[in-house]
């Protein structure tokens, strides 16, 4: 390898790397120090959960009747926005399937809202409000905001 250095100046970085690592080892390895007095820290018991093999039970919660009914929306929801993405899709191109996907995007946020709808007659109305409602209600309006940009076109 060549090197700009002097002959001098490498074989000097070399010996002080050398004594490094060779006064370096010894009080890595030792227990006890030389230099300054090794004091005994006092040790706590570790906590049952970062002791190792320990097998702790979780509880989880059960599902709701609220759960299950936002998942059924959620699914719905899915599948509403599918089909919208592809109506609007279609629709910027102004592909001859694009009135075709409307309608189906159309029927998918009707049978949404008919899901919606029905749970918020049931005794979990609010937290399916809170949870799902309003992007159902932008899904709406995304819709509306695509059939009439393609009445104006």
């Amino acid at each position: 390898m060549n090197s700009f250095r002097s002959l001098p100046a490498r074989v000097a970085r070399t010996s002080i790397g050398a004594r490094c690592k060779c006064n370096a080892l010894p009080r890595l390895l030792s227990t006890s120090s030389t230099n300054q007095p090794h004091s005994i820290q006092p040790t706590r018991p570790l906590p049952p959960s970062i002791l190792p093999y320990t097998r702790q039970s979780r509880t989880y919660a059960t599902k709701s009747s609220a759960d299950e009914i936002i998942e059924q929306i959620q699914e719905q929801y899915a599948t509403a926005r599918d089909e919208f993405e592809i109506a609007a899709e279609e629709t910027e191109k102004k592909s001859v399937y694009g009135a075709d996907d409307r309608a189906a995007a159309r029927e998918e946020l009707d049978a949404l809202k008919a899901l919606y709808d029905k749970a918020l007659q049931g005794s979990d109305a609010e937290e399916v409000k809170t949870r799902v409602g309003q992007r159902i209600r932008e899904l709406d309006s995304a819709v509306q905001a695509l059939e009439k940009k393609a009445l104006e076109d």
